[in-house]
């Protein structure tokens, strides 16, 4: 048999601190430190505890040529070999065998095997992996401190603006004027929806098909299209999918459905009740109840594969992918306030667990956020929202 290490691994020597109580009963130090190392690797999506001897084979296997495992078990042992192709760390050569032959060691260099051929940059691809959540709720790590909680708590932020060094007096310029101010200026993270009220089946499309949908098809070569949108994307690539889960909307059952943009139709995924839609939300935006009222939630999921075909292990892909949904959800922001509606956006997601709802793979599928919007709940507000010209607020648009 022949092995190798894993495409991509990183080490963390994590610190924990403890009371030492017979140093505190001597009067000493009271805190006592001990370290563990910990092995990240974005295919396996879990950390690894490993001591010493496992660090030894892991720097004498390489990630890239066949090694002989019995060269490396006669010099290290097999037991700690064994240990370390059950983890996953290190990986065994294809043997050849039928499918239902297949083991669980070949199971583990397949998604060793997709790290590699969708050409993550390794820093990105652990970032990527180990920021994710799952089943973060209220009461397993969510918070939502309002503004007074915050500064009792951390006192004063830094001011809104920075002040820099000039080489001279500021220069006034002229104040702004132009046809998308209305819009513009009616723009606003919505915190307070009306559960009880649908979009019209009109406005959804709209918001989907200006937001998400392709404008025009253009064809760079015999079998080779890009899409032309009304946000820019990195490269021209367009690699962020959205995938709607529709709570209210005429003419719409409640349900998961991905958003084709040539087609401007909606696939359905998953048919649910308008109860399940509900808590469907609620687990997306890991308890936000503010935000999973909303009557309507996108997903956005950047395609790794589309993105990287062209920037392969590029320092400024992953970003360049976040950045394309920051983009589309200020589009969509702009399309919900000229329909009156206010939107919202958050990366305060329950990842993994969308990805379970989607069939996703977190290695092929990045989902990066989630935005929606809905109508807005009228009396009195229950979270704050910061709406331009309001008052007590000023003229503010956040």
């Amino acid at each position: 048999m022949n092995l190798r290490r894993c495409a991509v691994l990183y080490l963390e020597p994590r610190e924990e601190l403890d009371i030492d109580w017979a140093a505190l009963f001597a009067g000493t130090s009271t805190l006592a430190a001990s370290t563990r190392w910990l092995a990240l690797a974005p295919h396996l999506d879990r950390e690894i505890e490993v001591d010493a001897a496992d660090l030894a084979v892991l720097a004498a296997v390489g990630s890239s040529v066949w090694t002989a495992r019995d060269e490396v078990a006669e010099r290290h042992g097999a037991a700690v070999v064994d240990r370390l192709l059950a983890h996953g760390l290190l990986l065994a050569e294809a043997r050849g065998q039928q499918p239902e032959q297949a083991t669980a060691q070949d199971a583990l260099r397949e998604r060793d095997d997709t790290l590699r051929t969708l050409h993550w940059r390794p820093l990105a691809a652990l970032a990527h992996t180990f920021s994710r959540w799952h089943d973060v709720r209220s009461d397993t790590g969510m918070e939502a401190p309002s503004f007074e909680e915050l500064l009792e708590r951390h006192g004063n932020p830094p001011p809104p603006v920075q002040q820099v060094a000039s080489i001279g007096a500021a220069v006034p310029l002229p104040a702004p004027a132009g046809m998308l101010d209305e819009v513009l200026l009616r723009r606003y993270t919505g915190r307070n929806y009306d559960t009880s009220a649908s979009l019209p089946l009109a406005v959804a499309a709209r918001l989907l098909q200006r937001t998400f949908g392709a404008q025009e098809l253009r064809h760079i070569g015999p079998h080779a299209n890009v899409l032309k949108k009304t946000s820019p994307s990195g490269g021209g690539l367009h690699p962020v999918e959205a995938f709607v889960l529709v709570q209210r909307v005429d003419g719409l059952a409640p349900g998961l459905y991905h958003y084709h943009p040539l087609d401007n139709t909606l696939a359905p995924l998953r048919a649910t009740t308008q109860d399940e839609a509900a808590a469907l939300a609620l687990q997306m935006v890991a308890d936000q109840y503010w935000l999973a009222g909303a009557a309507m939630q996108v997903v956005m999921v950047g395609r790794v594969e589309r993105s990287f075909w062209k920037y392969r292990n590029h320092q400024k892909a992953y970003r360049a992918m976040s950045l394309d949904a920051g983009h589309l959800s200020q589009t969509f922001y702009l399309l919900a306030a000229e329909a009156g509606l206010p939107a919202f956006i958050t990366a305060a997601i329950n990842d993994i667990d969308i990805e379970t709802m989607l069939g996703l793979d977190h290695l092929r599928h990045a989902v990066i956020a989630v935005c929606g919007c809905g109508v807005a709940a009228t009396g009195a507000r229950e979270m704050v929202e910061l709406r331009y010209g309001e008052t007590g607020l000023g003229h503010v648009a956040e």
